[in-house]
């Protein structure tokens, strides 16, 4: 019997293709490419696909959401900016069946106070931050233990 890779989608809201060289005192010196790289190299190891996207616009992550959220068996999502106010991506996330973490880079408790009441965490299963690119792999991990305990092969 051959099972299907599980899949997890790594979402990457506003501003985000600009890691490295945006404010790297406060989002660090790693690009996103690096932050998938090593997402997809953990994921392989563990015999699981990843799908990566980023935008700057909020109705493209909805769309991309919809069209494989249902499909997937995880989903990783920096929302950015959005976090603080997209309440159509928290209905979105709401609406998918999987399990959800939402990462930021950076603590947003110790950021401006319109950043500190996201209002997509509500709609995930954890939110991670304040650890840098580490957080991704916190949520990797949190994903791959929830898949297990759903009962899904990992090859």
């Amino acid at each position: 019997m051959t099972s299907q890779k599980p899949i997890i989608l790594l979402i990457h809201g506003p501003n985000l293709g600009a890691l490295g060289r945006r404010e790297p005192s406060i989002y660090g010196f790693d690009s996103l490419q690096d932050i998938e790289d090593l997402i997809l190299t953990l994921a392989s190891g563990l015999n699981i696909e990843v799908k990566c996207f980023q935008s700057n616009h909020e109705g493209e992550i909805i769309d991309y959401l919809f069209e494989h959220g249902e499909k997937s068996n995880g989903i990783i999502i920096n929302p950015g900016a959005l976090a603080h106010y997209s309440i159509a991506l928290a209905d979105c996330l709401r609406s998918l069946p999987c399990a959800k973490v939402e990462v930021h880079l950076s603590n947003l408790f110790k950021r401006e106070k319109n950043r500190q009441s996201p209002v997509t965490a509500p709609a995930c299963d954890g939110v991670i931050m304040g650890m840098g690119k580490s957080g991704y792999h916190g949520a990797l991990g949190f994903l791959v233990e929830h898949m297990d305990l759903a009962g899904i092969e990992q090859g």
